[in-house]
């Protein structure tokens, strides 16, 4: 079985291009996952794993996050492999079948940011709907992330 679920902070906005021919969207970007504590109290650094996601996905990926959300991720691992001055690479990708905002975020258009209480979006799912920052909140920066 090849399923992974991830959770962590967009490093950087999303990349998102379409292809000339089928104009489906590729959405390109990585997270921070932190990886704790050690049982003396250190950080043990993070992981950046490389996320691609298609389509619906990549177009509301594109539109609703930015540099710093909380994002969960539901996909499977993909490897890959090509040949650069002689040399073989080899690639390990998280293909996404569905992100989820697991918090409330505000780009500059004012699109609606969408939480954890049901938001996230998938291959099939709707536009969010929705006040971009609830009673209560207020809305957050880039300055107001650590990174």
């Amino acid at each position: 079985m090849n399923s992974v679920s991830l959770i962590g902070r967009l490093t950087r906005d999303p990349d998102v291009r379409y292809g000339a021919a089928s104009q489906n969207a590729v959405a390109r970007f990585s997270i921070a996952i932190d990886r704790g504590k050690d049982k003396n109290g250190e950080d043990r650094g993070a992981d950046f794993p490389n996320i691609v996601c298609f389509g619906k996905t990549a177009e509301l990926v594109e539109r609703y996050v930015t540099k710093g959300r909380l994002v969960g991720i539901t996909g499977r691992l993909h490897t890959d492999s090509y040949e650069k001055d002689g040399r073989k690479i080899y690639t390990t990708e998280v293909y996404a079948d569905r992100v989820e905002f697991l918090d409330r975020g505000d780009r500059q258009n004012g699109a609606p940011g969408n939480g954890s209480y049901g938001g996230g979006y998938s291959q099939n799912a709707p536009a969010p709907a929705g006040p971009s920052v609830p009673d209560g909140f207020s809305s957050l920066t880039d300055d107001d992330i650590p990174f």
